[in-house]
């Protein structure tokens, strides 16, 4: 036998077929398409967490800069009553005349001093305090303990003040009890 005959034939290999050759790039295509599905998945994910600590952050500081402004609101209201009563005290001294004893208008120029300075550390510190006397009424500054008749001034106008508006850092601490001004038509009709 020859060489040629010890060698059993094989079969001459046959050329892949089309779809074999491009079943692998299929899959790559597919494989980098679920790739970049997830990585764009990965990233509105991310984008969303980044803004999502952003607004935490924001709040948080928020919060913070309230608690920090607002956190002496009770002890603000016990204050005001306070700088209130001294008030009350000072409207209570008898009326200034020339014939009155110096003692009494020693007092007096005494008691107003330390008003003055009382307020005055108040307002340092964010309290502070507003006559409504003249204003328009206001439902979120003013409670209204009485209606008086008037032709002098618009209907809704604050007559009298009881009691002065107190407000910390611009929110409200307490209302100003006020007499509201009405038409004297509305009073006769509430009759």
């Amino acid at each position: 036998m020859t060489k040629e005959q010890d060698v059993p034939e094989q079969p001459e290999a046959a050329e892949p077929a089309a779809p074999a050759e491009t079943a692998p790039e299929l899959d790559d295509a597919a494989r980098i398409a679920a790739l970049e599905a997830e990585l764009q998945d990965t990233k509105d994910k991310w984008l969303r967490a980044q803004a999502e600590m952003a607004n935490l952050r924001a709040r948080t500081k928020r919060e913070v800069e309230e608690a920090r402004l607002y956190a002496v609101q009770k002890f603000a209201r016990d204050v005001v009553e306070a700088a209130e009563n001294l008030r009350r005290g000072i409207d209570s001294l008898p009326k200034r005349t020339d014939s009155e004893p110096e003692i009494i208008t020693k007092l007096r120029d005494g008691f107003e001093g330390i008003e003055r300075s009382f307020v005055s550390l108040l307002e340092r510190n964010g309290i502070a305090r507003l006559d409504p006397t003249g204003a328009a009424f206001d439902a979120n500054f003013h409670q209204a303990m009485a209606e008086q008749p008037s032709t002098e001034h618009p209907p809704g106008t604050i007559l009298t003040a009881w009691s002065q508006t107190w407000t910390l850092n611009g929110r409200l601490l307490r209302p100003a009890m006020v007499v509201v001004a009405k038409t004297p038509a509305e009073a006769e009709a509430a009759k």
